[in-house]
């Protein structure tokens, strides 16, 4: 079998600030992903601050928001996908859609999260239960 490599799925090491690594896979080929992340582009304040202006993602996400006056927000965005990031300024309205945004997303990767965990669980009861019921676990194995 000939594997094209600039297709193949390709993995970048990152350390969170957590110290705990993770591993991300990039299923684009290499030449549509940036070596490097281009030159910072300002997001329109008519446009949705989940949403890169760098590539296609809609996975930007706040680094950190500090209030700058009782309608405005200073927040350091940060795409994984491309790795562009921007400080910028925005009115309360597009903070509050973003934070609707994040709040959505949060909903859906712990619903994802919960369904995960238990499809894990049955499955991992079900083997058990095949192991007890065919004697494939003994006393001593406790």
């Amino acid at each position: 079998m000939n594997q094209n490599p600039d297709h193949s799925p390709h993995v970048r090491r990152v350390v969170l600030p957590s110290g705990r690594a993770i591993e991300v896979v990039y299923f684009e080929p290499r030449s549509r992903l940036p070596e490097r992340a281009p030159a910072p582009v300002a997001p329109d304040v008519a446009q949705e601050l989940h949403v890169c202006p760098q590539c296609p993602a809609d996975l930007v996400y706040p680094i950190d928001w500090e209030e700058v006056s009782a309608t405005q927000w200073e927040v350091q965005l940060r795409c994984p996908n491309c790795e562009w990031s921007h400080v910028g300024t925005y009115p309360q309205d597009v903070v509050d859609r973003f934070d609707d945004e994040l709040d959505q997303r949060t909903d859906d990767l712990v619903r994802d999260l919960r369904q995960l965990t238990r499809a894990n669980m049955e499955d991992e009861l079900a083997r058990f239960t095949l192991a007890l019921d065919s004697d494939g676990i003994w006393p001593i194995d406790f």
